[in-house]
């Protein structure tokens, strides 16, 4: 099973990804992209892509769950990438917040207020597109890899859930995807 928990920069995909590796430590393999394959200095939307396919392959070749988390991956990216067919099961549960939140969390960590409107926009696409796979494809389509396969999305029956991160402590967002990855693996 590959557990996807995802969301845009500054929702807490990491520190919910450190959280659960702690409390369940082996019994699931919890990466990040850079914990599979080696980040460029520009990552690119294809290089992405690629590294999602090198997680999936991951996955196949283990013997426990697998959880991604700690990127901006989209669904339709995981489902599209040439392997997941393969995948016993997947799971994905996005960590939104509001703008505000959202805004607010990046300033802390320094990053610039240049990128800020983009990430925020980001934000804004990835809340309609796990809910319809096909609401402006272009977003992870353009600039793709080839292999990907993105008629998949057509057919996408995907469930998911959310979790709201604003304005909470991190431990508590922590304790509520833990208690989703739990129940995702018993589903």
């Amino acid at each position: 099973m590959l557990l996807l928990l995802t969301g845009a920069s500054g929702v807490g995909k990491s520190t919910c990804r450190i959280a659960i590796e702690a409390a369940l430590g082996d019994a699931l393999d919890c990466v990040e992209l850079r914990d599979v394959v080696p980040i460029p200095a520009a990552p690119a939307v294809a290089w992405r892509q690629r590294s999602v396919e090198a997680v999936v392959q991951r996955a196949l070749a283990g013997d426990r769950d697998l959880l991604l988390a700690g990127d901006p991956v989209a669904p339709g990216e995981l489902i599209a990438a040439p392997s997941a067919d393969r995948l016993d099961r997947i799971a994905v549960c996005l960590l939104d917040c509001d703008a505000a939140s959202q805004t607010e969390r990046l300033r802390r960590r320094g990053e610039p207020e240049v990128l800020l409107p983009r990430h925020v926009a980001f934000a804004d696409w990835l809340r309609e597109h796990v809910h319809d796979p096909g609401h402006m494809p272009e977003v992870i389509m353009e600039g793709g890899w080839d292999a990907m396969r993105w008629e998949r999305l057509a057919r996408a029956d995907w469930s998911f859930d959310v979790i709201d991160t604003s304005g909470r402590a991190a431990a508590d967002v922590a304790a509520d995807s833990l208690a989703w990855v739990l129940a995702a693996r018993e589903a």
